[in-house]
């Protein structure tokens, strides 16, 4: 019974934000009242016209198609180089290397950001490549262990000591056995990286310029001016999540 009361009171904190924030984004005022009064659907036809939240949307995809491209060419071989390649003692170091970023606070991580790269010897500073990076830096360590846990279950390293004896070479086996075995959790993975980084805030906050903002940020400053507006673009942030929610979910019952 207990535990039944948990499960509802936690869905309901889920459930009840989510549906107030829907509520107001087709409502026309929501001044100092629990529900916005009238109905309208004006906000999400200036949401489309306005030119920073689509440049802010554009960006925020580009930086998360950007990590997804870099996690592929960095996690596949360090997870496989974590399962199979390395010393005990140089699995340790690497792996909690790669667990830093999840150990460190990210506004720490965006204060170091600030201090390095904010010199005469490095002006990168609100550039979209150190923002990339940061998104890299975040998103890696999730990923990596996702493929990590899926090598370990399917154990391939037998299938890989029999096409060693049959003369493969270590290429050939890692591209023809791995690689397409970690197929479903690669595309698990990259799900759950997209999504981080299109919903980072803190650090993207901290490093961005005024024109590569990303869509979190400029959805706190319209906070500040219409609920409805700010709503609605919470809509959208919400409807990519759940997308992409849904996708991982798939693609993990299809294995």
């Amino acid at each position: 019974m207990i535990s039944r009361l948990v499960s509802l009171f936690y869905v309901l904190y889920l459930i009840l934000p989510i549906g107030l924030i829907l509520t107001g984004s087709f409502g026309e005022t929501w001044i100092n009242t629990l529900l916005p009064e009238g109905h309208t659907g004006q906000w999400y036809a200036e949401l489309w016209d306005d030119r920073s939240f689509t440049r802010a949307f554009v960006t925020s995809l580009l930086v998360a198609v950007s990590a997804c491209a870099i996690n592929v060419l960095l996690c596949v071989p360090l997870a496989y180089t974590l399962v199979h390649g390395a010393r005990q003692r140089n699995q340790f170091a690497t792996r909690m290397l790669t667990l830093l970023p999840v150990a460190v606070p990210t506004i720490t991580l965006g204060f170091g950001y600030i201090l390095v790269f904010n010199t005469d010897a490095l002006p990168w500073l609100g550039s979209t490549p150190l923002l990339i990076a940061a998104h890299v830096v975040l998103t890696l360590p999730y990923l990596t262990q996702t493929l990590v846990t899926d090598l370990r279950h399917q154990r391939l390293d037998r299938l890989e000591q029999a096409a060693a004896t049959l003369g493969a070479r270590p290429m050939a086996r890692f591209f023809g056995i791995v690689v397409p075995n970690l197929r479903h959790s690669l595309l698990s993975g990259l799900v759950m990286v997209a999504a981080l980084s299109i919903g980072e805030f803190q650090i993207s906050n901290l490093i961005v310029g005024f024109q590569n903002r990303t869509f979190p940020v400029v959805l706190l400053q319209a906070f500040y001016g219409a609920s409805g507006f700010a709503c609605a673009a919470t809509v959208v942030l919400l409807l990519l999540a759940t997308i992409a929610s849904l996708t991982s979910t798939l693609s993990s019952r299809t294995r």
